[in-house]
């Protein structure tokens, strides 16, 4: 089974706009729970955690998960996120399959 990571925005300027990037997030999630693939997603996995660890160690954190996946998935809107800009070089560096939404 492979293993797909989701990347997209996660930070925004109110927490209303972190929820909903989270929920769509969420989303995409299921939908690729739904095609039979296992998927990680940091935006639930670390969601609402803001400040309980400095901001790099969750997106070092991602980086790590992400080594050790199949596939990226880019959410649309990806390119607003520095995090996700920074994956997306990394998975091309590591040669993962790289699909946008």
């Amino acid at each position: 089974m492979n293993l797909v990571y989701i990347a997209g925005k996660y930070r925004g300027k109110t927490i209303n706009e972190i929820h909903d990037n989270i929920e769509a997030a969420r989303k995409v999630a299921v939908k690729w729970w739904s095609y039979g693939f296992a998927v990680i997603c940091p935006h639930l996995n670390s969601a609402m955690m803001d400040g309980a660890a400095d901001d790099q160690i969750f997106l070092d954190g991602g980086i790590e998960i992400l080594s050790r996946c199949d596939i990226i998935v880019m959410m649309k809107g990806w390119e607003e996120s520095l995090g996700a800009c920074d994956e997306l070089k990394l998975a091309h560096e590591l040669g993962k399959q790289v699909i946008y939404e």
